[in-house]
């Protein structure tokens, strides 16, 4: 089969070209605005890009165009089509569907397509750690043995791709909330069928396609239909959201996670997150010493925990593989580090965007230096406000607030529309506000000294800020 994927260089389309490609299909696809990781591993898989959405690709007549859900029918100023591509699709009638529907039929629910029939599918979903979380699950298995598929939204260091079929029956993915394509306004994780399905927390995001909160929480409990009776839903017992979406209606095996006076029979932790006891049911079943920081990963392994056991997989045998954990590319990511005037500078790529992941991500480091002895040393924050739900502006009293441990805060503006200096005026001094890179940079370099540690954070390329912030600090 000839696929043609529009939107390929998203995390979730690279990886399904990715599966795509192993299972033996002809890949192609299209993008615009493309940036690593994702470009780097399609060029090495040999899969053919083209950029921008042009309807002359119509002649590539494939046997099914597999359709991102960044196509949308919109029209540019002049009245043109801004995917002509996508017009000239439906106009033709040529068959097309979108990215979970073809995994769901050519990779997940196929029997056909993989030597010990349908696949036993554990699908991470939440609105913060889905993408580590669904790299440690992955991680565990491998190491235990069960040689597992999986689709992860990023790159994980322990496998240096993010996606693969595997040999066993278990395949891992990366679930996502946001709506499927722009024909199908349905979560995508609708699509797994998932018997092992992890919630790890819910809040409010996605402005842009959902309203409120409630909306959210009712697209979960569609997944929470969909795990058959004798699966499992592992649940962060601290979110009261998450007993909102089970009070719908539970017909699974629930697990519970984390040190919540509600969780009196399921997985808990004592101790630092990079050396605690896990404990079942107040009986210590394992212990974790491993070389991530932050009370969220903490959280994120126990969740993989006990998810990893409805498949076989002891909390024993599970803790023993997490010390080899490696994290994914783009979280924490040290992207280097400048000798300059007798110190060290170091710069950092995370994909921090949410305000809760900037305040998580921004109080890791913090714990992190504390723990190293270097509580003193200063950390400038520096991000976009990127993401459709940062761009519309409703999340913006929150900002203070995520950025609280950082001693200074660099805010790239350019393109919103909304005044990043107004919401980040209760930071007083600390905060400072560019309206491009350039400036941004001229920004940080100024305030930087020996010993700072620079945190860039942001959901795409940023601008190439980590390199240029590398070059701009040589002495």
């Amino acid at each position: 089969m000839h696929i043609h994927i529009l939107g390929i260089c998203g995390t979730f389309m690279g990886g399904l070209a990715a599966l795509a490609r192993e299972a033996g299909h002809k890949v192609t696809g299209c993008d615009t605005g493309v940036y690593p990781p994702m470009s780097d591993q399609l060029r090495g898989l040999g899969i053919e890009l083209i950029e921008g959405y042009g309807a002359d690709q119509l002649a590539f007549e494939p046997d099914v165009f597999v359709i991102g859900n960044v196509v949308s029918r919109t029209r540019q100023p002049d009245g043109s089509p801004k995917y002509p591509l996508m017009e000239a699709i439906l106009n033709s009638g040529r068959p097309y569907t979108s990215g979970p529907q073809w995994l769901s039929g050519h990779v997940l629910h196929h029997p056909t397509h993989h030597p010990t029939g349908p696949r036993h599918v554990l699908a991470v979903a939440g609105t913060h750690g889905k993408t580590t979380t669904t790299a440690m699950l992955t991680w565990i298995l491998e190491q235990a043995g069960l040689q597992p598929g999986f689709l992860v939204g990023g790159v994980p260091l322990n496998f240096g791709v993010s996606a693969r079929l595997g040999e066993g029956n278990a395949f891992v993915i990366e679930a996502d909330e946001y709506d499927t394509a722009f024909f199908d306004k349905r979560s995508k994780f609708v699509h797994y069928r998932p018997r092992t399905a992890l919630l790890n927390n819910l809040e409010f995001d996605h402005a842009d396609i959902f309203d409120n909160l409630a909306d959210i929480e009712r697209q979960f409990h569609h997944l929470v239909r969909t795990v058959p009776s004798q699966g499992r839903i592992v649940v962060n017992a601290g979110e009261e959201s998450l007993q909102r979406v089970l009070a719908q209606g539970c017909w699974s095996e629930q697990v519970l996670f984390g040190n919540s006076p509600r969780n009196q029979s399921g997985f808990t932790a004592q101790g630092e997150p990079n050396d605690f006891k896990v404990f079942k049911a107040g009986q210590a079943v394992a212990h974790v010493q491993w070389g991530i920081s932050g009370v969220h990963n903490q959280l994120n392994a126990l969740a993989a925990i006990a998810a990893a056991e409805h498949v076989g997989v002891t909390p024993e045998v599970a803790a023993r593989a997490l010390a080899g954990f490696q994290n994914v590319k783009r979280r924490m990511e040290v992207r280097g580090v400048v000798h300059a005037h007798g110190g060290d500078i170091t710069v950092y790529d995370d994909f921090a965007h949410h305000p809760t992941a900037i305040h998580t991500t921004v109080d890791g480091l913090r714990r992190q230096l504390k723990g190293a002895g270097k509580g003193s040393e200063r950390i400038l924050a520096i991000f976009e406000p990127r993401s459709n739900t940062m761009k519309l502006g409703s999340m913006t009293a929150q900002l203070p607030w995520s950025l609280e441990q950082a001693d200074l805060a660099f805010c790239h503006a350019g393109g919103l529309e909304w005044d990043a200096r107004a919401a980040l005026i209760p930071m007083g001094a600390r905060a400072r506000v560019a309206d491009t890179i350039d400036q941004l940079v001229a920004q940080v370099t100024a305030s930087a000294r020996p010993g700072d540690h620079l945190l860039c954070m942001s959901n795409g390329g940023f601008g190439g800020i980590h390199a240029r912030l590398l070059e701009a600090l040589k002495p």
